[in-house]
């Protein structure tokens, strides 16, 4: 058996030291799968463990609970989307490329076969408030971003742009969401640029301030 494979019952094979950070990677990758298939409830950090090919006491040397293990989950995930949205709008000075590039990142993310997309949006433990700050997080600033090109090329107000920017971020997460479940038969790239193109029409709408 290779190495990054599984045994019959999906657990990776139990083996030797490695690096730290190796270890906390393979950790991590193995607590999304689990969190995805069985939400934060369900999980056990025995089913990690098994998971991961490693003993409960390995995990807890990286992670002292299931909470931290999971806040260090969303923060990689919020990060990467928080990333992935401002390289969208650093890719181009053309404001028609930014608004399909931007929306593109959250169709790409619930997209992903790794599921990771359930743990920001649709957690079950956004009672806890650390989860919840982690999943704000993202639609905050994701459009923070968003606000300052619109207040640097329209003039609106900060308060206004903001506005727009929440509304803009929310209309991608959502509709993106939607797609993946009830949107059948719709590819991805088409979903995106129907969105796109929603969004477009009306943030062109307010004129150039030079």
């Amino acid at each position: 058996m290779g190495a990054g494979q599984y045994d019959v019952d999906g657990a990776r094979p139990r083996g030797g030291r490695m690096p730290r950070r190796e270890r906390r990677a393979q950790l991590l990758e193995s607590a999304l799968e689990v969190f995805v298939a069985q939400g934060y409830h369900a999980a056990a950090m025995d089913d990690i463990a098994e998971r991961a090919g490693v003993s409960k006491p390995v995990l807890y040397q990286h992670f002292p609970g299931k909470l931290e293990l999971y806040l260090a989950l969303l923060d990689a995930s919020c990060d990467q989307i928080i990333e992935n949205c401002r390289q969208a709008l650093a890719s181009t000075h053309d404001n028609r490329q930014r608004v399909e590039a931007t929306v593109d990142v959250f169709y790409a993310y619930v997209a992903n076969e790794s599921g990771a997309f359930r743990l920001v949006f649709e957690s079950d433990l956004t009672s806890e408030p650390a989860v919840r700050n982690h999943v704000e997080r993202v639609t905050g600033e994701c459009a923070t971003m968003i606000a300052h090109v619109i207040h640097e090329d329209t003039g609106l107000p900060d308060a206004a742009s903001r506005l727009l920017a929440v509304s803009l971020v929310g209309m991608a997460q959502v509709s993106a969401r939607f797609w993946l479940t009830e949107a059948g038969g719709i590819g991805r790239d088409d979903a995106a640029a129907l969105v796109a193109g929603l969004a477009w029409r009306g943030i062109r709408g307010y004129p150039l301030e030079h």
